[in-house]
């Protein structure tokens, strides 16, 4: 059917011989029509193939029923698994979502916040690319901010992130008791703010351990040769440890490329566990982040705020925890002094939430 001719709620009513109030009423599922209407309309909608606008009714009705979505990248599983968290919890209270991906990419964050504007959306979650999130967001959008992971250079938005510092930093210190000498930290960017939060959670509890930072970057070819080329130098650092998930995936894969064995020739941990790092031997000590309570979090302050609540913007940071597994493994001297290290979970400590 072309463009022209797309079936509209007129040409419903036209067919099944009702007004358009009528049509209305039985598409919002209201009892007062009777049953002999109900079903000509019924007809009618499925021999036209009529589909309801959803943008229009929810213009007429002024209750916007949506609200919008953006991450840096969906192919992270991280990111992926908060939007699906969202979209059930946002089903469950009769939103919608429209969910757009940055890909990584500043520019891209700018276009697609200006372009989600245009969907009129009743609310808005975003994980931002950088801290710089503040420049980008376009004039006009009145609709309200929360942003979620990933710590905004300028204040003024509600906030649900992680402790990044002291969760890094407990993987410092346990690296640091289990007497490695040195330790070369990666990640994608200090650019990052949650990478930059946690490489300072490690330089303050780096003890005796010294430690340096590579930033590699996101997909980028040079980060990757510099990896490699740092790897083959000799002597190695005692440890690696990385800052976020797409830089351990290609910091364990250029490992194995150039035959490093972990623990053999140097041990390793991860800030984002993943699912493959408990599966692969031996398991990667790794910090996990409470994703799906960062998600429910973010939605429930956003229904507060699209509901009408006001108030200065909220900080809430979030606790995680740190699984020790083998990729890590205990000195001599530990083995030693019977200390409990092996598949512990260390709890970082909540900041109180801070209320409305």
């Amino acid at each position: 059917m072309s463009k022209s001719r797309t079936p509209s709620i007129k040409m419903v009513a036209d067919r099944a011989g009702v007004s358009v109030a009528t049509v209305s009423n039985v598409l919002n599922g209201k009892p007062t029509v009777s049953p002999d209407f109900a079903r000509r309309v019924n007809d009618a909608v499925l021999e036209l193939g009529y589909v309801v606008d959803l943008g229009a009714s929810r213009l007429r009705s002024r209750k916007a029923q949506l609200a919008g979505v953006v991450v840096p990248d969906l192919t992270n599983p991280m990111f992926a698994s908060f939007v699906s968290t969202l979209e059930h919890l946002a089903r469950l209270d009769d939103y919608d979502l429209v969910v757009v991906s940055a890909r990584n990419n500043a520019e891209e964050e700018a276009d697609r916040l200006r372009k989600i504007r245009s969907w009129r959306p009743a609310g808005l979650i975003v994980i931002p690319c950088d801290g710089a999130f503040a420049e980008r967001l376009p004039n006009g959008f009145f609709a309200p901010v929360v942003l979620a992971d990933r710590i905004p250079d300028a204040a003024g938005f509600d906030l649900i992130a992680v402790d990044n510092g002291p969760a890094a930093g407990s993987i410092a210190a346990h690296l640091d008791k289990q007497g490695y000498g040195d330790c070369l930290v990666l990640g994608s960017s200090l650019s990052i703010t949650n990478v930059r939060e946690r490489w300072e959670g490690v330089r303050a509890a780096a003890g005796r351990m010294h430690v340096e930072m590579l930033e590699i970057g996101i997909d980028d070819a040079n980060g990757a040769q510099h990896l490699e080329e740092r790897l083959r130098q000799r002597p190695l650092p005692s440890a690696l440890f990385s800052l976020d998930h797409g830089t351990t995936l290609l910091t364990y894969r250029t490992m194995a490329e150039i035959g490093l064995s972990v623990p053999g020739d140097l041990a390793f941990a991860s800030f984002d566990e993943m699912e493959w790092m408990r599966l692969v031997a031996p398991g990667i000590t790794a910090v996990r982040q409470p994703v799906e309570e960062m998600a429910e979090q973010a939605w429930a302050l956003l229904l507060r705020r699209m509901t009408g609540s006001g108030g200065k913007p909220v900080t809430r940071r979030l606790r995680c925890a740190v699984e020790i597994r083998g990729s890590t493994p205990r000195s001599p001297l530990e083995e030693a002094g019977n200390t409990k290290l092996g598949g512990e979970k260390w709890k970082l400590q909540d900041e109180p939430y801070s209320p409305d």
